[in-house]
């Protein structure tokens, strides 16, 4: 074998190795196997391309290039306190925290340099105009319908941006040191209010119950003596029947029968009693005695 042939089959053989390497060059640069969780931003001649999403893509090597690798999981800005005044001049410290993801990578990527920073950015100037419109009481009474408002406003604001804002939240609203005591000299005396109304209506209504126990015993009263009155009325109208019927017979008999009842009061008395009845008396109550036993 001559020194020429020897040379020409380690040419080819350069060649071939060369070709080789060449394409798996060209496969290792055209196949681009993307994560589940990324989206990849191609460029051509420096200029956008397409976005690879997840799994097996190609691109053409040497020409198209995987200029950005975005992430798409949902992301945390880091929690971020700003100053807020509120409709009534009260200053307010609130701290918020925002969630986001990138959709639209392109838009993310060509459209805005520091996508945390100006999310933040957004988020601080919309949260003190929103609280602005508010009073001191309405920013907690309201709270969920200030976060809503937060929410939607900020995901108008980004939307050129190719992002989604999935939460947003007030964490905490914080008072200065002035307005916090102010503001608990006025619940002490709102609670020192409320005691003393509570005193004054338990006063009323032992009143209201005092005046109606009062009224009812008088109402009782009332009834009782009318009961008696009807007694003594019903009493004098069968006492009169029994006169208009029998006559004089029944008037006598009547009182004769009080006269012995008398008598029976008196003899029943304490200590040594002498009773003097003159004699027509004695004939009176022996009458009396006839009459009740022919009634008997």
């Amino acid at each position: 074998m001559t020194e020429d042939l020897i040379f020409e089959l380690i040419s080819a053989n350069i060649l071939w190795i060369l070709i080789a390497i060449f394409g798996l060059l060209i496969i290792t640069r055209g196949l681009q196997i993307v994560p589940q969780s990324e989206q990849y931003v191609v460029e051509r001649f420096g200029k956008l391309h397409k976005v690879l999403g997840p799994g097996i893509n190609l691109i053409v090597p040497f020409l198209d290039k995987v200029a950005h690798r975005i992430s798409i999981l949902e992301r945390q800005l880091p929690n971020a306190s700003q100053d807020a005044i509120t409709r009534d001049n009260v200053l307010l410290e609130v701290e918020t925290s925002v969630f986001y993801r990138i959709l639209q990578p392109e838009k993310t990527v060509y459209r805005i340099r520091d996508v945390d920073g100006a999310i933040a950015t957004t988020v601080a100037g919309i949260v003190r105009a929103e609280i602005g419109k508010l009073d001191l009481d309405d920013v907690q009474s309201h709270r969920s319908q200030l976060i809503s408002t937060i929410k939607a406003l900020v995901e108008d604001a980004v939307d050129d941006w190719g992002i989604e804002v999935t939460r947003a939240e007030i964490l905490d609203v914080n008072l200065d040191e002035a307005t916090r005591s102010a503001m608990l000299q006025q619940l002490n005396a709102e609670r020192a209010r409320r005691a003393h109304v509570t005193e004054a209506e338990g006063q009323k209504r032992a009143v209201e119950l005092t005046a109606d126990a009062e009224l009812y015993a008088a109402e009782q009263q009332a009834k009782a003596r009318r009961i008696q009155a009807d007694a003594e009325a019903y009493a004098t109208s069968v006492v009169a029947r029994a006169i208009a019927e029998n006559g004089l017979e029944a008037a006598q008999y009547q009182v004769a029968l009080k006269q012995v009842e008398a008598l029976d009061a008196m003899a029943r008395g304490s200590g040594n009693q002498t009773i003097v009845l003159p004699a027509n008396a004695v004939e009176a109550f022996g009458n009396a005695f006839q009459m009740l036993k022919g009634r008997g």
